[in-house]
């Protein structure tokens, strides 16, 4: 069954609707085909046609993440508000697992010990779990996950298959985007302060339905 939204006729008729407002009120955009269903579903998912011009694609990220859930990849997310907002069903279906580390006692500890952020121990330990590589790294709320995943892009000691980079908020968001966009790792970002866990979910279910052939 290709149709992964598992919703009723009078659903799928109420979300064509939504697409089709969006697609007249978006008007004419740059981004290729695959990249507009990823864009439109933010928009969809937030009502904000900001997202239309705040979204940025870098290093080929759409066919580097399907080509990843396809594979039964891991998905490493900050927060776990990611985590129950994906389609569990789906990411069943894929050989998927879904990682968030940060609430766990260890990483709390660790980042009390070290005057850091949970987040950056929480990304620390994917890494030494060996869970980064080939991974799709999912933050939508923690800039220091993000700036922690670019450092270790960086020097080599990670290399994720693709980064959503979508942090909300006003002190290192804007730039922890920046950072992780200017990496060799494939990339999808909200630039500026704009973002959130909701959208990161938006952009990893477009990418499982370009994978399905749901458009």
């Amino acid at each position: 069954m290709n149709d992964m939204r598992q919703m009723t006729e009078l659903g799928r008729k109420i979300e064509s609707g939504s697409f089709a407002i969006i697609d007249e009120e978006a008007g004419s955009h740059t981004y290729g085909e695959e990249e507009w269903q990823v864009v439109r579903r933010v928009i969809h998912s937030t009502a904000d046609f900001d997202f239309k011009n705040l979204t940025k694609f870098n290093h080929s990220p759409i066919a580097s993440g399907i080509k990843a859930l396809a594979n039964g990849c891991n998905i490493i997310t900050d927060v776990r508000m990611i985590s129950i907002g994906l389609n569990e069903r789906r990411l069943s279906q894929l050989g998927c697992n879904v990682h968030c580390f940060i609430s766990d006692e260890d990483v709390i500890a660790d980042a009390r010990a070290n005057n850091s952020t949970r987040a950056v121990y929480a990304m620390k330990k994917a890494a030494s779990l060996g869970l980064m590589d080939n991974s799709i790294i999912a933050v939508g709320n923690a800039p220091t996950a993000l700036i922690e995943t670019a450092r270790q892009v960086n020097e080599g000691e990670s290399n994720p298959a693709l980064v959503v980079g979508v942090p909300v908020g006003f002190v290192s968001a804007a730039e922890s985007k920046e950072e992780i966009y200017n990496t060799k790792v494939p990339s999808i970002i909200t630039k500026g302060r704009k973002g959130g866990s909701p959208i990161a979910v938006a952009i990893l279910h477009a990418l499982m339905y370009l994978l399905a052939g749901v458009k």
